[in-house]
């Protein structure tokens, strides 16, 4: 899947296929990000990750990262919750 960039340069995400990621409505997405609820960030790779960047975006214990490759292809993803992640580590 290949994701686009606007004028600024910042990746754009389908607002369909974002909801999806972090389980949630199109509409709970959008009433989130206008609440501020939403959050992400970019990371450039180093050293063999040049040229790949890796796109996180949170909602409370939901993260969803992918990585991105320099044709802006997604690569990798994984979805994660963080507290369930964090209960299974008590566990062990």
């Amino acid at each position: 899947m290949k994701l686009e960039r606007d004028a600024d340069g910042d990746f754009f995400v389908d607002p369909a296929l974002l909801a999806e990621r972090l389980r949630l409505t199109t509409s709970e997405l959008q009433r989130m990000m206008r609440l501020g609820l939403v959050t992400s960030t970019v990371e450039a790779g180093t050293g063999p990750d040049e040229g790949q960047q890796r796109l996180t975006v949170r909602r409370g214990n939901f993260v969803w990262r992918a990585v991105i490759n320099a044709e802006q292809q997604i690569v990798s993803e994984e979805a994660l919750d963080l507290l369930e992640l964090a209960s299974k580590q008590d566990r062990q």
